[in-house]
């Protein structure tokens, strides 16, 4: 049997941010990641069509450093990719990873979102694309 492939890990000085190999991204990590409404609303916004948006995108009524730590448990769970473009720090789905692993649990759960959001009034709802 294979081991799984290190995760990514940044050198001494390099502004490159560990991510989860494919191999590691665990589904109880996904789905804890998720579980936080802050969260899911990275995601939901990132689903809804941006291939990457810097972290001052995301309108989040959190402070800086909250956001910064939903940011991390996010990249952590394999759920998001971060990656420097000049000093912006850019943020993408791991949409193809997450889809290989667990074919239309990404979907599922953000549409599930976009209809709680919808029952329960809470402010603009951000759906995927084709829903608007």
């Amino acid at each position: 049997m294979n081991a799984p492939a290190p995760a990514s890990v940044p050198t001494a000085g390099s502004r490159d941010l560990p991510h989860p190999a494919r191999e590691e991204i665990r589904l109880e990590s996904v789905l804890h990641a998720l579980s936080d409404p802050q969260r899911l609303q990275i995601v939901r916004e990132l689903a809804a069509g941006a291939e990457e948006l810097t972290c001052s995108q995301f309108d989040l009524p959190v402070s800086k450093s909250t956001s910064t730590h939903h940011f991390r448990v996010l990249r952590e769970a394999g759920v998001l990719r971060q990656i420097y473009r000049g000093t912006a720090k850019m943020n993408g789905l791991r949409r193809d990873d997450l889809d290989d692993l667990f074919p239309g649990l990404l979907d599922s759960l953000v549409d599930a979102a976009i209809r709680q959001a919808a029952r329960h009034g809470e402010g603009e709802t951000v759906g995927r694309d084709e829903d608007r």
